[in-house]
C-alpha cells in the first residue's frame, strides 16, 4: 500500500522532554524518600503516568489516593518546566521532514501518550505542520496497545497500512506493529529493532529516503 501519512511520537522523537521528565519524577521522589536515577528514567520511555508511577514505587503501596496526588504533583512540577520550550527545542530534521511531509502533499499526525502533548506542539511551533492530534486523552488504553495510533490514522482518514510511525521507544513500535502500520524506529537497534527502518534519529532524513526504503 502507497505511504500516505505519517504519526509522529512526541518525546524523543520531534523534541526531547525526556529531561523534564525526568526532573519533575525527581524532584518527586526526593521529596517522598525514594530512590529514582536517570537509568530508571530511561525505562519510563513512552509509558503513561500512572504507569510510569507504579514502576517507580517498585511494589510499594499507597492509598489511591496518594497515587493520584503524586502523579499530579509531578505533572504540576513538568508543566513547570516545560514553559522553557521553545521552537530552538525541536529535535534536528524535525522541522524539515513535517515541512516535506507538508510540500508532497501528505498527511502527518502526532501520537503521543502525553495529556500535555498539544501544549508543547504549540510551544514549539509546529502546530500548523500537523494535521491531526492523537494524546494521552484520547484513548483509554495507551501503548503498547495499538489504540493511539488506530485514532491518529482515524483522524488523517487514513488505513494503518497507509501510515508510518516514527517511535523511539520500544512500546510505541510495538503498539504500531500490533495496529498493522509501518514503522520507523529513531535510536539505538536494541530499543527499536523491531523496527521495519531504524535511524539513529531524523537528523538528516528527508522523504525521499523513507518511502524509498518501504517501497522497497
Amino acid at each position: 500500500m502507497t505511504i500516505r501519512g505519517f504519526i509522529f511520537d512526541l518525546d524523543g522523537v520531534l523534541t526531547d522532554t525526556a529531561e523534564y521528565h525526568y526532573r519533575g519524577w525527581k524532584r518527586l521522589t526526593e521529596e517522598e524518600g525514594i530512590p529514582f536515577t536517570r537509568e530508571d528514567n530511561e525505562h519510563l520511555r513512552g509509558i503513561p503516568r500512572r504507569e510510569s508511577l507504579m514502576l517507580i514505587l517498585k511494589g510499594r503501596t499507597y492509598p489511591e489516593g496518594k497515587i493520584q496526588e503524586m502523579m499530579e504533583r509531578k505533572n504540576n512540577y513538568y508543566l513547570e518546566y516545560i514553559r522553557e520550550i521553545s521552537p530552538k527545542d525541536l529535535l534536528p530534521g524535525a522541522r524539515e521532514l513535517l515541512e516535506e511531509i507538508r510540500a508532497a502533499g501528505l498527511k502527518s499526525a502526532l501520537g503521543s501518550a502525553s495529556k500535555n502533548a498539544p501544549d508543547v506542539i504549540r510551544r514549539l511551533g509546529i502546530t500548523n505542520l500537523l494535521n491531526a492530534v492523537s494524546d494521552g486523552n484520547s484513548v483509554e488504553r495507551q501503548k503498547p496497545a495499538p489504540d493511539l495510533f488506530l485514532h491518529a490514522a482515524k483522524q488523517l482518514g487514513l488505513d494503518p497500512a497507509e501510515c508510518v510511525v516514527a517511535e523511539d521507544a520500544a512500546a510505541g513500535i510495538e503498539a504500531a506493529l500490533t495496529g498493522g502500520f509501518r514503522t520507523l524506529g529513531l535510536g539505538p537497534r536494541e530499543r527499536v529493532g523491531q523496527a521495519e527502518l531504524v535511524f539513529p534519529s531524523l537528523h538528516g532524513v528527508h522523504l525521499d529516503m523513507i518511502l524509498s526504503a518501504f517501497s522497497q
